[in-house]
């Protein structure tokens, strides 16, 4: 059935014509749920075999609004539903043979417990996108899972004269805690050299020498103003790398042994300073064009805007990348540089994706040597759309949600 080849119809009646159309309107509908279906499908086998890793793509919400072309939040509806596929049978059914819309069951997959297909999925195929939301929020909660305790913690305990902190942290965060620490200690010691260095009066109390403890309460006065130059020394923070020229391996200093992807990654962009030795000894500080200027990264954020990895579009927090690794000779300059999001930047320096070429000419393959595009997939269909039938869509009646009894979902089994 088709409006354009229906001149007949244009001299019916109003009533009569929007019949038609109407009817037109439901198969269209059921169709497009039915194809729906099947996306959610194919999203969900990507997703269950982790395929979207392949790809490049930082989430299976940002696969799917490559792939196809949607927008961020119709994506992340597609792979909300494809996420909870199995615990949604009869509302995934309903999709396929086009009764239920991608919107009517991404709402469902969004905030409906577990156990409630059936109660839904009826409910669905009279209620609007609107109501289910309402149904959803009038559903019982039960008490979330305690967290996983985090990796990084803080804890602490008193006696009668002292408080003791102990604090646990990553490598690299703990390497900027403790370069942080040397950095306010040097600059308590130069003070205090400045001041007590050269006394006329050996008699005169003098106070100790600065130490970590000093240095720390330091670095907590420091913290409550954000603005680095109201800082005692007047430096940022600074995470010192040492390298290898032989033997092409790095450690942080005073800590562990890098990997090769950590170690391109940090001398690519992270803030951090690295010496070059061999031998054990210091053979240099590295080319003071590693870290670009600031005009030098508004020209990079003018030309790019955003991570040029196809599929992405992060544009906060973005690193400035060199095309050919810094360490390997690359320059820093325009054309040698590119705006990764940290994922990308990351991935990238593990393998999982290639960046080569120059800025102008860029080429960005997967771990299978696959171009990566920011074409979608989409083209004209070379098979019938599904056979199923017309979706005349919610009944649009207004709600008594006064009668309405929402899921009660089943309490947790005891041991007793």
């Amino acid at each position: 059935m088709s409006s354009n080849v229906a001149p007949d119809v244009v001299e019916l009646p109003p009533g009569e014509r929007l019949e038609v159309l109407f009817a037109e309107l439901a198969e269209l509908t059921g169709q497009r749920n039915a194809i729906d279906g099947r996306i959610v499908e194919i999203v969900a086998e990507v997703d269950r075999d982790e395929l979207w890793g392949n790809t490049g793509a930082r989430s299976v919400a940002a696969l799917v609004a490559w792939k196809t072309g949607c927008s961020s939040a119709n994506a992340r509806s597609i792979a909300t539903v494809a996420h909870r596929l199995e615990e949604f049978p009869r509302c995934a059914r309903g999709m396929r043979e086009g009764r239920l819309s991608l919107d009517q069951v991404g709402v469902i997959a969004q905030g409906a417990g577990e156990g409630s297909d059936e109660h839904y999925a009826a409910l669905a195929s009279v209620a609007t996108v609107s109501q289910l939301r309402t149904a959803v929020k009038l559903e019982p909660r039960p008490d979330p899972d305690p967290r996983p305790e985090p990796e990084r913690s803080i804890s602490t305990h008193r006696d009668e004269r002292f408080s003791y902190w102990r604090i646990k942290l990553p490598h690299l965060e703990a390497a900027m805690f403790e370069a942080a620490l040397a950095s306010h200690r040097d600059a308590l010691i130069a003070q205090w050299t400045h001041d007590h260095g050269n006394r006329d009066n050996a008699a005169d109390p003098v106070p100790p020498i600065p130490d970590t403890v000093d240095a720390f309460l330091r670095l907590v006065e420091a913290g409550w103003d954000a603005d680095a130059t109201r800082r005692p020394h007047g430096h940022h923070t600074t995470v010192v790398v040492h390298v290898d020229v032989d033997k092409r391996a790095a450690a942080y200093h005073l800590g562990p042994l890098l990997g090769d992807g950590d170690r391109c990654y940090l001398s690519c962009d992270a803030t951090c300073e690295v010496w070059f030795e061999r031998a054990g000894e210091v053979i240099g500080a590295g080319r003071t064009t590693r870290v670009i200027n600031r005009r030098l990264r508004r020209a990079l954020e003018h030309r790019d805007r955003a991570c040029v990895v196809p599929g992405c579009g992060a544009t906060r927090g973005l690193h400035a990348h060199h095309i050919r690794h810094w360490e390997d000779g690359g320059p820093t300059d325009l054309a040698n540089l590119v705006l990764l999001c940290p994922y990308h930047h990351r991935l990238h320096h593990r393998g999982g994706i290639t960046v080569t070429g120059t800025a102008p000419d860029l080429t960005i393959t997967d771990s299978d040597g696959r171009a990566l595009t920011n074409a979608t997939l989409a083209h004209p269909p070379a098979t019938p759309p599904p056979a199923v039938a017309p979706c005349p869509g919610p009944t649009g009646e207004r709600a008594d949600w006064w009668w309405y009894q929402p899921f009660q979902p089943q309490p947790p089994p005891t041991n007793n």
